[in-house]
């Protein structure tokens, strides 16, 4: 047998493990750490979404198999999201699947057009499973710089000018994860117009679609002419309505594309439990007040965040979407990277983050914070930060970490 398989010597190691075996360890000694690693929604689902499951199990029709590309009254529901949402108009029946959250989806479209040495282009830093989806079924991945201060078309442009074969596909994510760097609808435009005339696929990570806080909400790639022609849009009931643990998520938009994910999906899964889905229909179709008080809850906790880590001596950029702050390492830490900073975070001020290059080399000089805790414990975690940067919690052993990041940097 072989030492290791195929697939799984394409992945390398996985970069959180370290840090999250550190956690456990700390936890196991008794301390207590703020976790603001996972991206995991800690708030509970809205009442109505939840009675409606309730009510849809204690059906005995809803226990047997479902479908595998989604119910029809989810996928209306869906395509009626859309035409509110975005003023697009889609077909249920060709133009929306079901998915198992946005990660299934990805993964499995990733299968169903990839060959052997296709190239597919995947914006770098990038949540793990837009480049991995593609590496698992066998592509070439080419890394595309993306961030506030880059222009990503130009490198787009410079990226399908230098790869052979050309390009079959683009990964986009706006907002982002892991930057919340948000776009608007010119610059689809652009990504739009430029491949289409290239040929090349357009897959877009809509996830964090309705947790903005600036008062401008992040469009759609659907909403440019002719985006259909090339692109797929993925999107996730898991941080509009805190349904993380739920796994329902769409694709929509072209329906070859779409046609080529439904056929996949037909030999993997039956679909989501039927009651998961019903109450996804209810999430879509009924209040949605709760949206908008989701919304504020990661309003409130950015700003607690942000101030804090002023107060603590460490600017770190105000996210204008998502559930993260992308924060560059301080200065005084770049020498030992985002990881050793991660390190350094949990070791002293028993706070988990997650370090920049696990989401790709251009990741490296910040960590990434989950808002995934309320105020009281997001304001405690920068004052254990601040006790840290400000040497209040002074240590022999931080002492030793502080002489070995100063041998580092020279």
């Amino acid at each position: 047998m072989p030492e290791e398989f195929y697939r799984i010597k394409r992945l390398p190691p996985y970069v959180f493990t370290e840090v999250n075996a550190l956690k456990a360890k700390a936890r196991a000694a008794g301390r207590d750490v703020i976790d603001l690693g996972m991206g995991n929604p800690d708030g509970p689902t809205p009442p109505h979404i939840v009675q409606k499951l309730v009510e849809a199990v204690q059906n005995p029709k809803t226990h047997g198999y479902s479908v595998s590309r989604g119910i029809p009254g989810l996928r209306r529901a869906c395509a009626a999201y859309y035409a509110r949402r975005f003023a697009v108009e889609l077909d249920p029946e060709s133009e929306v699947i079901v998915t198992l959250g946005s990660k299934e989806g990805l993964a499995n479209l990733a299968q169903a057009i990839t060959a052997p040495g296709d190239i597919v282009l995947v914006p770098n830093p990038c949540y793990p499973i837009h480049a991995f989806g593609f590496i698992m079924a066998g592509a070439s991945v080419r890394h595309v710089p993306v961030g506030p201060d880059v222009d990503f078309l130009g490198e787009l442009k410079k990226a399908v000018r230098h790869s052979i074969p050309k390009p079959l596909a683009i990964v986009l994510n706006f907002p982002a994860n892991p930057t919340a760097q948000t776009v608007d609808l010119d610059f689809y435009g652009e990504i739009v117009e430029f491949c289409r005339a290239q040929d090349i696929i357009v897959l877009s990570d809509l996830a964090y679609a309705e947790l903005y806080f600036d008062g401008i909400p992040p469009p759609s790639i659907l909403e440019v002419p002719g985006a259909r022609d090339i692109a797929v849009e993925f999107t996730s009931l898991s941080k509009t309505y805190s349904m993380a643990g739920w796994r329902i998520g769409f694709a929509v938009g072209n329906k070859r594309l779409i046609g080529a994910l439904s056929r996949v999906k037909s030999y993997l899964d039956y679909g989501a439990f039927t009651p998961i889905q019903v109450a996804a229909t209810a999430a879509l179709n009924g209040p949605q007040e709760c949206i908008e008080e989701i919304r504020q809850r990661y309003r409130g906790r950015r700003d607690a965040v942000i101030d804090g880590l002023k107060q603590a001596g460490w600017d770190v950029p105000a996210p204008a979407a998502t559930m993260f702050a992308w924060a560059p390492v301080p200065e005084e830490f770049r020498a030992i990277g985002s990881l050793g900073f991660s390190k350094l975070l949990l070791e002293r001020a028993n706070v988990a983050v997650s370090p920049g290059i696990g989401f790709g080399e251009y990741g490296e000089g910040f960590v990434r914070i989950a808002l995934v805790e309320n105020r009281q414990r997001l304001r405690q975690a920068t004052r254990n930060i601040k006790s840290f940067l400000q040497g209040r919690n002074d240590s022999a052993e931080l002492r030793h970490a502080e002489r070995e990041i100063a041998g580092a940097a020279s």
